[in-house]
């Protein structure tokens, strides 16, 4: 049976003919008519990656297309980090109804509003979302979709490229975008589900916010934050001790009446900084007074943990999958894990020799708790599967 989904990579510093290589893989390995593809390029100079965006998106003229520039890409079970290359992904998807979009923001005097949303409809299962982070106010958007898009989930990450602010191309159905934001919206009969491994563990007890301002946490379970946080320091080891020093996190509890809140169970946050006169502990989001909060750490070992425990899960739940689409942090890679290979191997591992490819983003886009959100050193996943344990 043909397979409903494949991908390519190539690498070489001819981007046009990098992008036709993959592309052309994804497309014969498929062994039939494309619906929808999707492409990843790293590449120094921007106008040869809007080029071979360009090339890409020719080679399927018959599908929706949609890409974006990267400072990595993922595919054929491996990444590639910094270095001059492409990855594409095809999907046939049957009766399932595609929609692309563009979005672009227009500024008023007190707020912002995004335009070009597509109309939702009661059978849309979920959008794909690549944005420029430096003109999309990806944040704000995702955080409050819920207000346009109702419970739609979104997937995927921001763009970026290897000389920043300026150098993020996007594309959709034969255009090139500069800014804002692209993506496409799936319908219809598909099965599609999403995961989303954040890789961190907790430390120390759960506690209630009891007084906070804005993203400063001024108490936790009636004492000053930043006395109970060097309570849970000093009674940790000295490896927890590194990891906190390096990067210590946050969980808001995503279900507050549980019975335990464990791993898995948090909205990560960083921690940001620390006012001693205060005594309070600023964090990466606002929090209101009463909600639950954790600290967290994460290290590799976690990170792997956690996204094997959550792929593993979500096969036995979902049976047969077919294919996916990999959102993953730039620092993890090699910069967590030692090699770019980890998160598109831990697919592998989990998911099955399925077609699979992504980019590593400069933020990941995907539902926690029922809500989107953007986070940072996750690995967001786009999963579409045929089949139920037990059963097709």
């Amino acid at each position: 049976m043909t397979s409903r989904f494949a991908d390519g990579l190539a690498v070489g510093s001819d981007l046009v003919e990098v992008a036709e290589r993959a592309v052309g893989q994804a497309l014969s390995r498929l062994g039939d008519r494309a619906d929808l593809v999707c492409f990843f390029i790293c590449g120094d100079d921007p106008d040869d990656v809007a080029r071979a965006g360009e090339r890409a998106m020719r080679l399927a003229p018959d599908a929706h297309v949609i890409g974006c520039s990267a400072t990595g890409v993922i595919g054929d079970g491996q990444g590639v980090e910094l270095a001059p290359s492409v990855s594409a992904w095809a999907a046939t998807l049957g009766e399932a109804r595609l929609t692309t979009f563009a979005l672009e923001t227009l500024t008023t005097e007190d707020k912002f509003v995004v335009v070009g949303l597509p109309q939702r409809g009661p059978d849309d299962h979920v959008a794909i979302l690549l944005a420029d982070p430096y003109s999309f106010p990806t944040d704000a958007f995702v955080e409050r979709s819920v207000d346009v898009l109702g419970d739609l989930p979104l997937i995927g990450g921001l763009a970026n490229g290897l000389q920043g602010r300026g150098s993020v191309r996007l594309f959709a159905d034969g255009e090139v975008y500069t800014e804002g934001a692209i993506g496409v919206l799936l319908s219809g009969p598909i099965q599609v589900s999403t995961v989303v491994s954040q890789g961190c563990r907790p430390i120390g007890p759960t506690m209630v916010v009891t007084g906070a301002d804005d993203n400063l946490l001024l108490e936790l379970a009636g004492q000053p934050a930043l006395a109970r946080l060097e309570d849970i320091v000093s009674d940790l080891d000295e490896d927890d001790r590194e990891l906190v020093a390096s990067g210590l996190q946050i969980g808001l509890a995503i279900n507050e009446y549980a019975d335990r809140h464990e791993r898995g169970d948090f909205l990560i946050r960083g921690v940001i900084g620390i006012d001693p006169e205060r005594e309070a502990v600023a964090i990466g989001d606002v929090v209101e007074i009463g909600r639950t909060v954790r600290f967290q750490v994460r290290d590799a070992a976690t990170a792997d943990e956690d996204l094997y425990d959550m792929l593993d899960a979500h096969r036995e739940e979902l049976g047969r999958v077919d294919g996916a689409l990999l959102f993953s942090c730039n620092g993890r890679g090699s910069a967590m894990f030692g090699t770019a290979d980890h998160d598109p191997v831990a697919l592998r591992d989990t998911l099955g020799p399925i077609g699979m490819a992504g980019f590593f983003a400069a933020g990941e886009v995907g539902p926690v708790g029922g809500h989107n959100h953007v986070h940072g050193f996750t690995a967001s996943v786009l999963v579409f599967s045929s089949g139920r344990a037990g059963g097709e």
